[in-house]
This record gives structure tokens, C-alpha cells and sequence, in this order.
């Protein structure tokens, strides 16, 4: 039986989620690489480690670079990881729902904060009143680890003075529900984004919903909510 929980926070993953997907990640993947080995031309392809994860590695085990080179390195793939990002935003946009649905959420009580691996200037070209409508947006600017890795999330429940059992995560990536899992909150995936019902459940989705507002809608019955 599922245990009841007074849900006083919904946490929400950004692209795919609340905006549309627009971002080519194995396009970025291979233009990093193919920048990255002008320095280092032995490097591996990243498969499928995130950009993310990938540049973090790129220089473990390099004696072949100077320090100063490779943060010269670093700082031009982090730049252009941003300006892919802001490129695609300025293709994306928000589901019409999300404004009606978080306004909805603060008049039943419910706190609501997004949290993406995105950069900030990216989400808000796509959302500009973002900080307006939700009690916190946590991009990767914001933190210091980024999803699926649990302090993401969780740093986003400490901001909100919500505590994890009290919470849920929504998101269309199994990384979301990982990320959710890991942290110990409820876990709803939408259908909105790149990950199909199957591969959600099979991550351990505790729900999954057509698209965001119906995750909202299904967490304000669910048991235990006045």
C-alpha cells in the first residue's frame, strides 16, 4: 500500500516537462568533442555520458596539458554548452498549461520550484516570470550538483524548508525519477518529453501523467492531501 503524504511541494524538471524539448544533445556531444580535440586529439567520444558529466572527466589523467591550457579548454566547451543552450530556447517554448497550473498550485498552498541542468539565461528566454510564479528556480548556476545526483533536488527542498517526504519530483526523463528516488521524494513522469510510460515505470515512477498538469492534478488527490 502506499504510504499517505501531506504533499506540500512539487518540484519540476524544466525541458520536456514545462517547455518543449528542443535541445540536440548528441549534436552538442559532437561538437564538444570535435573542439575539445584540437587540444587533445586522442580523447574519447563521450557515448552515452551527459555533456555534463563528460566535460567534468575530460581532464582526469591528461598530463599531456598544462593547467592553464586545460582551463582555457574547459572554459570554451562550458561557453559553447551555453550557447547551444540558448539557441535552442530561442526555438522553444512553454506548454500553455504551466502558468494556469502553477498559479493553480500557490492557491492550494503548494509550493513549486523547478530545478534543470539548463543554464539560467537559457530558461528564462523560454520563461522570463519564472521566479515570479514558482517559490524557486534552481538552475545548474545555481548549485553545485546537478541531476540526476540528489543534491539538486534536495537543494531546492532546503530552499523551500520542504522536506523530502513531503515532496514530490516531476519530470519526462528517468533521470528525473533517479533523481527523485535518490532524494527520497514521490515521483511522477510525463509523457511530455523524451521518455516513454514503460521506461518511466521502469525507472520506479510512483505516477505517470499525459503532461504536467495532469501530474499536478493527480498529486493534489493524492492520499493524504487536504
Amino acid at each position: 500500500m502506499r504510504p499517505r503524504r501531506q504533499l506540500q511541494a512539487l518540484v519540476f524538471d524544466f525541458d520536456g516537462t514545462l517547455a518543449t524539448l528542443t535541445i540536440d544533445f548528441r549534436g552538442m556531444k559532437e561538437e564538444l568533442l570535435a573542439l575539445a580535440r584540437e587540444v587533445l586529439p586522442g580523447i574519447a567520444a563521450a557515448g552515452d555520458t551527459p555533456a555534463l558529466e563528460w566535460l567534468d572527466s575530460l581532464f582526469v589523467h591528461q598530463p599531456g596539458i598544462a593547467p592553464g591550457d586545460a582551463q582555457a579548454l574547459r572554459n570554451r566547451l562550458e561557453c559553447r554548452i551555453v550557447d547551444i543552450e540558448v539557441a535552442a530556447a530561442q526555438c522553444g517554448a512553454l506548454f500553455d498549461f504551466v502558468r494556469p497550473m502553477l498559479t493553480r498550485l500557490r492557491g492550494k498552498g503548494v509550493r513549486t520550484a523547478i530545478i534543470t541542468r539548463n543554464c539560467s539565461k537559457a530558461l528564462y528566454q523560454v520563461f522570463p516570470d519564472a521566479a515570479e510564479l514558482t517559490d524557486g528556480v534552481f538552475t545548474r548556476d545555481d548549485v553545485h550538483r546537478v541531476k540526476p545526483d540528489p543534491g539538486h533536488l534536495l537543494a531546492a527542498l532546503e530552499a523551500l524548508g520542504v522536506s523530502p517526504g513531503r515532496a514530490a519530483m516531476v519530470g519526462d526523463h528517468v533521470s528525473d525519477i533517479r533523481t527523485g528516488k535518490r532524494a527520497g521524494t514521490l515521483t511522477v513522469g510525463v509523457l511530455t518529453g523524451s521518455s516513454s510510460r514503460r521506461d518511466l515505470l521502469g525507472a520506479g515512477a510512483d505516477l505517470v501523467a499525459d503532461d504536467g498538469r495532469g501530474a499536478a492534478q493527480a498529486l493534489l488527490e493524492w492520499p493524504g492531501r487536504d
